[in-house]
């Protein structure tokens, strides 16, 4: 259908006058003329919109019923280098008994249009096809009972050839081999060689060729279509109405982008402060976890500070005890000493002496409180041989020597470090 753009000076319905003078004017500005002498000539088609309609018949799928042939096929040589055309003949492809009964429900169809209908060179031109004819409302009636008559027709001739389609096949293609048969001795007539398996070729070319039953069943359609004509004002609301819908549907669209900009901008806002709130507990837990840590820190130096006070408590309350476990020492020292002297002096141990030995010995142990059990050891096995009888042979000085020089070995740091300044004591100064 041919679509007249509207131009740009075309006016509104309820202003008829005035686009009639318009068009007038301009008319007569392209042709020289006066506007006066244009003529105002009537177009309406609104007898032909009111009073009937446009039919098209389409008849399809008919071409496939025949069929060229080639004319090698009918072993025909045409001449070389000449200007005349030769043009291959037509074949049936379905014997004639069942090939017509399917072609002229077509040429039925086609003839009841022609028969109810009008032609007007002004709307085929206008709608560039020659295939619409106008059928008034009086006669469209007695077109679609002959139209449908028609379809009837085609179906039963359809219904015909596909109950017997093995055998209408089987004629066709015995038909072509007898034609091939034929083309094969004109070939050996006039001299030339037929190719091995030209009578197989020629067989399967047809056999393909033959429509199939679903060929019949789809491709044969006859039907008509209906068509309104569509007005120039009606084109300019249908593009106003377009215009207007395009505008919708690009608003709606811009809705829809903003809609969606908003909403990854909240999904943006969203993700930032789940992030930021990420953060923020984060570094509380950090600071939790550093508070934690300086107070175990402080815990731990508090405990390290009163570990020190108590073992320097301890310290402080020990030292009168060490200091006399010491003085203890430096006596047994000096009496140790003392009593050695003694004996290498005399070369034996006089009354005196082994006295004062047992009495050191007994001393020692009301004294030692500290439980010094090896120079109790020493004690005890210097009163044993202080203790023993000299007799009439004199007593060998030397155990006893050996046990004093070891009493002074034990004690000799202890008097040493009592005779000596306290460290402490020193640095309290």
């Amino acid at each position: 259908m041919l679509n007249i753009a509207p131009t740009t000076d075309a006016v509104p319905a309820d202003a008829p006058n005035d686009g009639v003078e318009a068009r007038a004017e301009r008319a007569a500005g392209r042709t020289g003329v006066e506007t006066g002498e244009i003529e105002r000539l009537p177009f309406d088609l609104s007898a032909l919109e009111d009073e009937g309609v446009f039919v098209n018949v389409d008849a399809s799928g008919f071409g496939l019923l025949d069929r060229r042939l080639e004319w090698h096929v009918l072993g025909v040589s045409l001449p070389r280098g000449t200007d005349l055309a030769f043009r291959p003949p037509r074949c049936g492809l379905l014997p004639d008994r069942y090939r017509l009964p399917l072609l002229r429900p077509a040429a039925r169809a086609h003839a009841a249009l022609h028969k109810y209908s009008y032609r007007f060179t002004l709307t085929e031109t206008l709608l560039e096809t020659p295939a619409y004819r106008w059928v008034p409302w009086s006669a469209f009636e007695a077109f679609e009972r002959d139209f449908r008559a028609a379809q009837q027709a085609l179906e039963a001739a359809r219904t015909n050839v596909l109950d017997q389609y093995e055998a209408v096949r089987e004629e066709v293609v015995e038909t072509i081999l007898k034609l091939a048969d034929d083309s094969a001795r004109r070939l050996i007539a006039t001299g030339h060689v037929v190719p091995e398996g030209y009578r197989d070729v020629i067989a399967r070319g047809i056999d393909a060729a033959v429509p199939s039953p679903e060929d019949l069943r789809e491709k044969l359609t006859l039907r008509y279509r209906v068509g309104v004509v569509l007005l120039g004002s009606e084109m300019i609301a249908e593009q106003r109405r377009a215009r207007e819908e395009r505008a919708r549907v690009e608003a709606l669209e811009e809705a829809v982008r903003l809609e969606r900009q908003q909403q990854r901008a909240r999904e943006r806002l969203v993700q930032e402060e789940l992030w930021a709130e990420g953060e923020r507990i984060r570094r509380r837990l950090q600071a939790e976890e550093e508070e934690r840590r300086r107070e175990a820190e402080v815990k731990e130096r508090l405990r390290s500070l009163k570990l020190e006070a108590a073992k320097e408590r301890l310290r402080e309350s020990l030292s009168p005890i060490e200091e006399g476990a010491q003085q203890l020492h430096a006596a047994v020292f000096e009496a140790a000493a003392s009593i050695r002297a003694s004996l290498r002096k005399h070369g034996g141990l006089p009354g005196g002496s082994v006295r004062r030995a047992r009495e050191l010995t007994r001393w020692f142990r009301l004294m030692n409180w500290q439980s010094d059990a090896q120079l109790e050891a020493l004690l005890t096995e210097l009163e044993n041989l202080a203790g023993r009888p000299s007799g009439k042979r004199k007593r060998d000085p030397g155990p006893i020597d050996q046990v004093l020089s070891d009493i002074v070995d034990l004690c000799y740091a202890d008097a040493r470090a009592l005779a000596e300044p306290h460290r402490m004591v020193a640095l309290e100064l």
